[in-house]
């Protein structure tokens, strides 16, 4: 598989670029939560940790619901974010493609009943406001930090 041209421009050592800098501080965050929705003292009620759904009882931080399944998307939304910091494009795609899932989670949350199958995840009224920063902020993040600055001329 060979590389163009613009593929060996736009490969940087991981956080050189602002937007790089962004994708992996973003991808750590989501590590960081994803581990911290296992531990006791950080989730509450650990106990009551389901594999999916609205019935688990487990609370991250005691206030955002949490299931192993949704630790398990924050630990691979990590992972993404950690390994594609390494272009900028990459970078971009992440923060602002991420952005949309989490615009679109966002909307799902709201739409849906909390207490129905639908919410299989699971998310409550301060996870879908969580989502909603997110969305915003990794979006903002990606078009600001990702747009491309032409040399300057004297």
């Amino acid at each position: 598989m060979t590389s163009s041209p613009s593929d060996a421009r736009d490969r940087r050592p991981v956080a050189e670029t602002p937007v790089q800098k962004a994708a992996l501080i973003v991808g750590v965050v989501f590590l960081v939560v994803g581990v911290a929705g296992f531990v006791p003292g950080l989730t509450t009620d650990v106990g009551d940790l389901h594999g999916a759904g609205h019935g688990s009882g487990a609370m991250l931080l005691g206030l955002f619901q949490v299931s192993v399944l949704h630790n398990i998307v924050h630990l691979l939304f990590g992972i993404a974010g950690v390994a594609l910091a390494r272009t900028v494009r990459a970078s971009k795609l992440y923060l602002i493609v991420g952005g949309i899932v989490y615009a679109v989670l966002w909307i799902y949350g709201l739409v849906i009943d909390k207490d129905s199958q639908a919410n299989f995840v699971p998310l409550n009224t301060a996870d879908d406001w969580l989502h909603f920063v997110l969305a915003v902020g990794m979006i903002g993040l990606g078009v600001i930090l990702g747009r491309r600055r032409s040399p300057r001329t004297v």
